[in-house]
């Protein structure tokens, strides 16, 4: 069961679901926030919890309000692209054959038939980064499988606006933001970790905290460095 709740001018969505405690989260990167209760919560109690909270709540979306932005991607000869963290140069090269990217240390070198217009370019890229992300995942889930004695039974691949992944915990499946490819390969094996852990644990409770600490010590680091670099526009 959902609702949605007024604190002044933020929206606070209830869900109630069978957990133990109250969860408050501020959701990246436009600041959406969520509290999930467990399913006798009155939404007095939880209204109370949200006000008790306000000046964090607030705290956090101040900060992804000054958190830097892509501007939107052109496609265009000399235009900067990041790649496992790392910042390259395009380069537009037109050929008479199917479209392809190319890395070399310095530039990405994108190719593609004469004419092809700015919707074309990005879906050769977009297609070239999950490439680059099924080189990299099926080896960083076999590892953390046996780490943590779980099956992952399919991951998928897609834009997503505000989060770096999900876990369908029933179905046994991980869903992972293919912006990752742009940020240093740790961050994608934090992202992996993280959305693993939820198949030992469902919701973001103390003892999926417990899991987190114990497996990616330095899971707050992480959550943090991912957070600050550039977002999509």
């Amino acid at each position: 069961m959902t609702e949605a709740f007024e604190l002044g001018d933020i929206t606070i969505c209830l869900t109630r679901k069978r957990v133990k405690n109250v969860h408050l989260t501020v959701h990246p990167p436009d600041g959406r926030v969520t509290l999930v209760a467990p399913p006798a919560t009155r939404t007095e109690v939880a209204r109370a919890y949200a006000v008790s909270r306000l000046r964090w709540i607030r705290q956090q979306q101040q900060r992804f309000r000054e958190q830097q932005r892509e501007q939107p991607r052109q496609f265009v000869t000399r235009e900067s692209h990041h790649v496992w963290g790392r910042r390259y140069l395009m380069n537009i090269i037109e050929i008479d054959a199917k479209p392809h990217v190319m890395l070399d240390h310095r530039q990405i070198r994108l190719f593609v038939r004469p004419g092809a217009d700015q919707t074309k370019r990005a879906e050769t890229i977009h297609e070239w980064h999950k490439t680059l992300l099924h080189a990299e995942l099926p080896r960083v889930i076999s590892k953390w499988e046996r780490t943590l004695s779980v099956k992952v039974n399919g991951y998928y691949l897609q834009r997503m606006k505000t989060k770096w992944g999900s876990c369908n915990h029933t179905a046994g499946n991980i869903r992972l933001n293919t912006e990752l490819v742009k940020k240093p390969r740790d961050l994608l094996e934090y992202v992996v970790v993280h959305e693993m852990l939820h198949l030992l644990e469902p919701t973001h409770n103390g003892r999926f905290i417990e899991l987190l600490e114990q497996h990616w010590p330095q899971w707050r680091e992480a959550r943090a460095e991912l957070n600050a670099l550039p977002l999509a526009g």
